[in-house]
């Protein structure tokens, strides 16, 4: 691998890192000289981790202006949802019948370690072990064009769960809670069950979804609260 590609996926790995978790607020404008400064690699790596980031909708390219982080929203979340459901159930069944020796004990390793005290206490290292998990399902079901069309989908919705998870009052559950999702899921695959993979990719989605209304909920009920609060001033 050559040094300007390594460097590249570095500024890849640092810029969608800022963006998952919010260095970068969503619907702000950047320009590259900002993520030069804020990453410390040159342009080149950036504007070729830009163009990477802009193929999986994490970032919106505009010549002469500037790059704009996308919006959160739950409209939004939800569509992604809708389309990740059916994509991932089937990259899960694919891996189930694909995956080589070494990449289930890969697998077995990573459910391990979403279940471990890292990844329940530190959000980045949960955030990377998620990605680990995807790259790694991905991976295993052996077909590169699966991979352009899961970029997007996982990376935009595995944003908003972290945007949203602040406003969860036992954040640690809810992590614990996804994190068994994922680990299920894996394990599945691990043992070359396709209808298992399958049904915990579902519950994954299920999970996902109720997540996100809980989040419009959430949202709905602050508007009452002040109200009820100026009646009973």
């Amino acid at each position: 691998m050559s040094p300007t590609i390594n460097k590249a996926d570095q500024a890849y790995d640092r810029i969608l890192s800022m963006i998952t978790f919010q260095e970068l607020r969503p619907g702000s404008m950047v320009s590259e000289g900002m993520l030069m400064d804020a990453t410390g690699f040159g342009r080149t790596p950036v504007r070729e981790a830009l163009q990477r980031l802009a193929r999986e909708r994490m970032v919106e390219i505009h010549p002469r202006r500037g790059n704009i982080i996308p919006p959160i929203s739950v409209e939004v979340q939800l569509k992604l949802l809708e389309l990740r459901r059916a994509v991932e159930e089937l990259a899960v069944r694919m891996a189930a019948r694909r995956a080589s020796p070494e990449q289930q004990r890969t697998m077995l390793a990573l459910a391990d370690q979403l279940g471990g005290p890292d990844c329940a206490n530190d959000l980045h290292a949960y955030g990377h072990s998620l990605r680990l998990v995807h790259e790694c399902i991905v991976t295993a079901a052996q077909n590169e064009y699966l991979r352009l069309a899961m970029a997007p989908l996982q990376g935009l919705s595995r944003r908003f769960w972290f945007a949203n998870l602040a406003n969860i009052k036992n954040r640690e559950t809810e992590m614990r809670k996804a994190a068994s999702y994922h680990a299920a899921a894996l394990r599945a695959i691990a043992r070359s069950d396709e209808s298992a993979a399958s049904a915990a990719a579902l519950a994954l989605n299920d999970y996902l979804t109720e997540y996100a209304y809980q989040t419009l909920r959430r949202i709905d009920d602050r508007p009452k609260h002040k109200e009820s609060l100026a009646a009973s001033g």
